[in-house]
């Protein structure tokens, strides 16, 4: 089963619900060699669903001591579309390892 990181938005369980049809189940976890910037998002549907006009984006730093805590969820391969659909296309997703040593999937800013 792939994993999902989230450090913002998909961490809300309304997100969760219209996104997926379910709440999603995960772990913490740490993202090393990335910071946070902010993003304004322009999808009205993403604009809905969220609630927030300015959304969380990674940003790669390449550096140790930059860490993001967030959340590694447990989705389906069709979730993976789902989050997709939903991060829009000023994010591209990548896949990468976290501090659990597990793999798992990434949205960063293009």
């Amino acid at each position: 089963m792939p994993h999902l990181f989230s450090y913002g938005t998909l961490q809300k369980e309304q997100v969760q619900m219209e996104t997926f049809g379910r709440i999603l189940h995960g772990q913490k976890d740490i993202l090393s060699g990335y910071r946070l910037d902010m993003i304004e998002i322009t999808d009205a549907e993403v604009l809905r669903k969220s609630g927030q006009k300015y959304h969380p984006v990674l940003k790669f730093s390449g550096k140790e001591k930059d860490r993001i805590e967030g959340i590694l969820f447990e989705v389906t391969e069709n979730e993976i579309l789902q989050a997709d659909e939903y991060e829009v296309d000023d994010y591209q997703r990548i896949e990468t390892i976290f501090k659990s040593g597990k793999k798992g999937f990434i949205y960063v800013g293009k």
